[in-house]
C-alpha cells in the first residue's frame, strides 16, 4: 500500500489521497518499475509526499532536503528528469549513493503544472535504462489526472471556506445590526458611521467584530459612551 511520509491534520487529507493514489496506479501500470513516490507544492507550501514502499521515503525526503536530485530539478525546469544508470551517473552524489544502496539503479521523475501547483512523479527500477518510455506512457495520463484534481479540491476548499464566511456573516448580521443601533443612539450618527465605529472598536480591541457587537448588545453601551463619543469626535478612524 502507498503511504505518506508523514502526517498531518484534515486539511492535507484530500492531497494525501490523491498522492498515494497516483503512486500506486504508476507503480501498477508502469513495466520495470520496483516503486513510486510522488510531491506537490502547492503556492509554496509542500504537501506531505507518499511512496509505495517505506525504503523509498528516504529516497524522496533527501531530495526535498538537499535541494538537490530529479526531483527538485523536474520542479525547477517543467520537464522530466531522466537517471537511466544511476551506476554512472554523478549527478546528485547524496541521492545517487543513497539509490544504490536500496538497490535502485535507475529512475525518472516527471513534473506536472497547473495553476500554481507542482505535482511530481518519480518512477524506480532495480534495473538500468527499463525506464526510458515511461515519460510518455501510462504513468504521464495518470499524473495530468491528478493534478487536475488536485487543483478542483483545492477550489473545492477555496468554495467551502468561502461559504462558511458567508454564514457567519449571516448569523452575526442581526447582532451587528442592533450594536450599530445603539451607536447611533449614544453618538447621534448614522448607521455608516456607526458601523465605522464598531470596526474601529474591534481593531482597537483586537477582537472579532461580531464579539464586540454582542458584547455591546448585551451591556447596551454602558460603559462605551466616552470612548464612542471620543471615536466620533475623531472621525472613527485609526
Amino acid at each position: 500500500m502507498p503511504m505518506p511520509i508523514e502526517t498531518e491534520g484534515p486539511e492535507s487529507a484530500l492531497p494525501a489521497r490523491r498522492l498515494s493514489e497516483l503512486a500506486e496506479q504508476a507503480l501498477r501500470c508502469t513495466p520495470a518499475c520496483c516503486g513510486a513516490g510522488t510531491t506537490v507544492n502547492e503556492g509554496g507550501e509542500d504537501h506531505p509526499p507518499a511512496v509505495t514502499h517505506p525504503d523509498l521515503a528516504n529516497l524522496v525526503s533527501i531530495q526535498l532536503r538537499s535541494g538537490d536530485g530529479p526531483i527538485p530539478a523536474a520542479q525547477e525546469r517543467g520537464a522530466p528528469v531522466d537517471a537511466e544508470d544511476l551506476l554512472r551517473d554523478d549527478r546528485w552524489p547524496e541521492y545517487r549513493a543513497l539509490a544504490l544502496d536500496s538497490g535502485v539503479r535507475a529512475s525518472v521523475t516527471l513534473p506536472f503544472r497547473r495553476s500554481g501547483l507542482t505535482l511530481t512523479l518519480s518512477l524506480f527500477s532495480f534495473r538500468s535504462g527499463t525506464l526510458d518510455e515511461a515519460g510518455c506512457g501510462p504513468a504521464q495520463a495518470l499524473g495530468d489526472l491528478a493534478a487536475a484534481g488536485l487543483v478542483r479540491d483545492r477550489r473545492y476548499r477555496a468554495a467551502l471556506a468561502e461559504l462558511d464566511h458567508l454564514g457567519e456573516a449571516l448569523r452575526t448580521r442581526p447582532v451587528v445590526d442592533q450594536a450599530c443601533g445603539i451607536i447611533m443612539h449614544v453618538v447621534t450618527c448614522d448607521a455608516d458611521r456607526a458601523f465605522t465605529l464598531l470596526r474601529r472598536i474591534s481593531q482597537r480591541t483586537n477582537h472579532k467584530l461580531a464579539e464586540v457587537a454582542a458584547s455591546l448588545v448585551e451591556t447596551r453601551g454602558r460603559g462605551l459612551e466616552r470612548e464612542l463619543t471620543a471615536l466620533a469626535d475623531q472621525g472613527g478612524t485609526p
